[in-house]
């Protein structure tokens, strides 16, 4: 590949348009082989990207943001990106809103909301300060995404964006300046409720979604990160209600770094003993403890989990009650 061209995918962020191609030297008819003969891959019409960069992207949060990247380059009305596109732009954490979910993009020039050629055109005001520059994009910032995920997608998608939001150092008093001009605006109670239920302690999407679980069961708020230690060693736990502790386990946890996961060992077997040897200290405090996993998160599977977690805390409640006064010596608080 020529080096102008070279250059040009480099600056466009792995993206080029028909018409810099042209710039760069290239004939329509080279563009046209080049996609025949599958070395580049049209994002949007008119937008391109190299194949083995395309491949390496992920289907979560890589690919949407190509795609959000190639709908800004062949935009012409004054815009921002929002919603997911937004998220994805900056880093946040969401649930995935589905494989047909379009680029989202806000303008305060037109009225209401509507969808063309994959991209959905929000009608709505913001403010100078809430765009920001992000992966080379002006989004609207995490306080604003976060609230526009929830009141576009509901409250679970929600509590997740503001959750991500809050880990990022966004307050909550800012996620409330953030939706307070939404008053009147349609779905903006689940806002109001994702707001309310957001926690700076939830570290990933599915202890967010382990949070809500736990609260349908009605046996409390659960804590977020309830650590303990000893003096020799130390845990962290995801969530905590009483004597109970709630765990949610990625699949990554167990997979090693170069597979995608979170895992140092070369032994996936070892990183299972030393979650066993984990479990086994806490719960040598008179602890209970359940694990969650991905699956059990959703559909049937959630209403048979939401039984057995109520069986196994009530056998916490049973064996050791609920009080942890006896802990506090061995409790560590986050700072404020």
């Amino acid at each position: 590949m020529n080096p102008v061209l070279q250059g040009a995918f480099e600056q466009g962020h792995g993206l080029i348009t028909l018409a810099q191609a042209v710039s760069c030297g290239l004939s329509r008819h080279d563009v046209r082989r080049y996609l025949r003969r599958g070395a580049w891959v049209a994002v949007r019409r008119g937008v391109f990207t190299r194949r083995e960069d395309w491949e390496a992207l992920d289907v979560w949060q890589g690919r949407p943001l190509q795609r959000a990247r190639a709908v800004h380059l062949t935009m012409v009305e004054d815009h921002v990106m929002s919603h997911h596109s937004a998220a994805y732009a900056l880093g946040l954490d969401t649930l995935h809103p589905g494989d047909d979910e379009p680029v989202h993009i806000t303008r305060p020039d037109v009225r209401g909301s509507r969808t063309r050629f994959g991209v959905k055109h929000h009608g709505a005001v913001f403010r100078d300060e809430q765009v920001v520059l992000a992966a080379g994009l002006p989004v609207l910032g995490p306080a604003r995404t976060a609230v526009d995920i929830a009141r576009e997608h509901g409250l679970h998608h929600g509590v997740v964006a503001c959750d991500s939001a809050m880990q990022m150092g966004v307050t909550r008093s800012e996620l409330i300046r953030a939706y307070e001009p939404m008053w009147s605006w349609p779905n903006v109670r689940a806002v109001r409720q994702a707001v309310e239920l957001a926690d700076e302690g939830a570290e990933t999407v599915g202890e967010s979604l382990s949070r809500l679980l736990i609260l349908e069961l009605g046996i409390g708020v659960p804590q977020t990160q309830f650590t303990l230690r000893d003096g020799v060693r130390w845990a962290a736990c995801d969530l905590r209600v009483g004597r109970h502790l709630f765990e949610f386990d990625g699949r990554m946890k167990y997979q090693r770094r170069q597979e995608g996961g979170y895992a140092d060992d070369a032994d996936p077997g070892a990183v299972v003993w030393r979650e066993k040897k984990r479990q086994d200290w806490l719960c040598s405090y008179d602890l209970g403890m359940s694990r969650i996993i991905w699956s059990e998160l959703f559909g049937v599977e959630r209403e048979r989990t939401k039984l057995r977690l109520r069986r196994e805390y009530a056998a916490t409640v049973a064996r050791f009650g609920t009080s942890i006064d006896d802990l506090s010596p061995y409790i560590h608080r986050r700072a404020s």
